[in-house]
């Protein structure tokens, strides 16, 4: 029974992705209020712009929310929550919150025990531990960019090459529906 209702779950998220004619799951503990926002209003413009460069898509909530998807389905969903929540940070001017939010960042994303742990190299990790000792908004730019760059490099193209960005493409009139009969 467990198996069916992931399955259902799975399936909506694709329904979703693909049609733009579900809902999205409820929201994680994770969501922000932004992330509610409704796809079905995307213009065939906004989409086509995600293509022309990284920076584009990821300027647009609707851009971030999609390749988040996309990223789950290749089990790299982290990467871009790593990255929203130091958009986040730098955001905070309240220097408890700031402290605050550097921890959860740091024990949900940079620490070994983490189960969401992102991909860092030991030179990033050293300057996120020393800049740990007093967190600031931004004590994670090194980490943010170098993850930045990862999803550039290594998701950002297949995202643009993907069948769910290619539906997305259609369902906004973008890109012509394709032909069953091959005229």
């Amino acid at each position: 029974m467990r198996e069916l209702r992931s399955m259902g779950a799975a399936w909506s998220v694709v329904e979703w992705l693909v049609g733009l004619s579900v809902k999205p799951p409820s929201p994680s503990p994770d969501s922000v209020d932004k992330e509610t926002e409704d796809l079905s209003n995307l213009t065939a413009g906004e989409v086509k712009a995600w293509a022309e460069s990284f920076e584009r898509l990821m300027s647009s909530l609707s851009g971030q929310r999609v390749f988040r998807e996309f990223l789950r389905c290749e089990y790299s969903e982290e990467n871009i929550l790593f990255w929203l929540a130091c958009e986040e940070l730098k955001q905070e001017r309240n220097p408890e919150r700031v402290e605050e939010k550097a921890r959860m960042i740091y024990e949900d994303y940079v620490s070994i025990l983490s189960p969401r742990e992102v991909s860092l190299d030991s030179r990033v990790r050293e300057i996120i531990n020393k800049n740990m000792m007093s967190p600031t908004q931004n004590t994670f730019d090194e980490a943010q960019l170098q993850i930045y760059t990862l999803m550039h490099r290594d998701s950002y193209s297949r995202f643009v090459n993907s069948t769910v960005y290619k539906e997305l493409l259609r369902s906004t009139g973008a890109e012509p529906p394709l032909s069953l009969s091959g005229t």
